[in-house]
């Protein structure tokens, strides 16, 4: 009831505070045997932390994982896996001037009107920090995926504010701080941000996600839907506006003709679908696009009300991401990792027994 947890089978529960001692997370439902130690979780938190370029916030964070439970010799043990990440740099002064203000975009309003109270450090419950434990429950539902089915999770940043990218490399993506898939145009992305930072305002951004190797069979055709589950991860990410599952919104323009994945026995001819049909899994790339809103915390002077609901101005000053999208690519892979290794575990429960009547043949996906 409370919120803080996701998944049915492959269950993710966090805590903490973006000014609190620490985030942690409670991973249930890990199979045992697997293979887990401190660096697979944090290679990926290296790839999410702040204070990795200019481009993004400037606060100082190692994230430097600790599992507490659920792994003994090096493998999961079946129960519950336990880690923590301590916050080494908050500055909460840094909010001092604002506790009373309500900042326009943030969660500030409606957490106070629900719940009479509220951390105004950072956004409290409600900063983009706590999906360091997304990130740290990805990589191990990563790991199993790819150990148990050789499923590959991968994604990349395709729009920064006006700015499009298109797909060239997944071997791009990692060498620039951008997560762009084209190396050519990390230049103009610099200079793009550059200016918007010296402007004190900020951007939104597009981030696509691609699972690949995803065995057909996987989700509930009605209330279980794997589309549904995905879309559903995906917005519960800070700042996420617009989830697209295949061809999205484009579907919009499309003729039936053009839209049915047409099947031949060398396998699909396209994939406007997504890598989903009824919910459940083809076997095909499950592709995602999700849409980021601009960073709400900006220096420039906005109008907003305070606690005794009287007209005033604020600007928002501190460390701050000028583009949330910037660091959302290892998020979006976690949340799609979590959400396939939980109808993984589902589908194994239900139908671990039952052999696909047919098998195609590769395809285009």
């Amino acid at each position: 009831m409370s919120g803080n947890s996701f998944g049915t089978l492959f269950c993710v529960t966090s805590f903490g505070e973006s000014h609190g001692p620490a985030y942690g997370g409670v991973v249930d439902g890990c199979p045992p045997g697997l293979e887990l130690s401190n660096e697979d979780i944090q290679k990926e938190l290296d790839r999410r932390k702040p204070g990795s370029s200019r481009h993004v916030t400037q606060r100082r964070e190692s994230d430097t994982v600790e599992i507490l439970s659920g792994v003994y010799e090096g493998r999961t043990t079946g129960t519950a896996i336990g880690f923590l990440v301590r916050n080494e740099d908050q500055r909460s002064k840094d909010y001092a001037a604002i506790a009373q203000k309500f900042r326009p975009g943030h969660a500030d309003y409606t957490y106070w009107q629900k719940y009479g109270a509220r951390d105004a450090r950072g956004g409290g419950r409600a900063s983009a920090r706590e999906t360091l434990v997304r990130v740290a429950a990805g990589a191990i539902a990563k790991k199993w995926l790819g150990k148990r089915y050789g499923v590959r999770v991968r994604g990349y940043l395709a729009q920064l504010g006006p700015h499009a990218i298109s797909f060239k490399s997944w071997e791009a993506v990692d060498a620039n701080p951008f997560f762009a898939p084209d190396a050519d145009v990390v230049e103009k992305l610099e200079a793009f941000m550059d200016e918007l930072r010296a402007s004190g305002d900020s951007c939104g951004a597009r981030v696509n996600v691609v699972a690949e190797g995803v065995p057909v069979g996987w989700g509930e055709p009605v209330y279980g839907r794997l589309d549904a589950d995905i879309a559903a991860a995906m917005m519960s990410i800070n700042a996420v506006k617009g989830v697209e599952i295949g061809a999205g919104f484009a579907a919009i323009a499309q003729k039936g003709s053009e839209h049915g994945d047409e099947m031949t026995p060398e396998g699909f001819l396209s994939n406007n679908n997504g890598g989903v049909l009824g919910g459940i899994s083809t076997g095909q790339a499950l592709t995602v696009s999700m849409a980021l809103k601009p960073t709400s915390s900006i220096r420039l002077p906005r109008r907003t009300i305070d606690t005794r609901g009287q007209p005033t101005t604020i600007e928002t000053t501190g460390r701050h991401d000028p583009c949330v999208g910037i660091r959302a690519t290892p998020i979006a892979e976690a949340m799609l990792a979590c959400v396939l290794m939980d109808h993984a575990l589902r589908h194994r429960a239900q139908c671990g027994d039952v052999e696909p009547p047919l098998r195609l043949r590769g395809g285009r996906s």
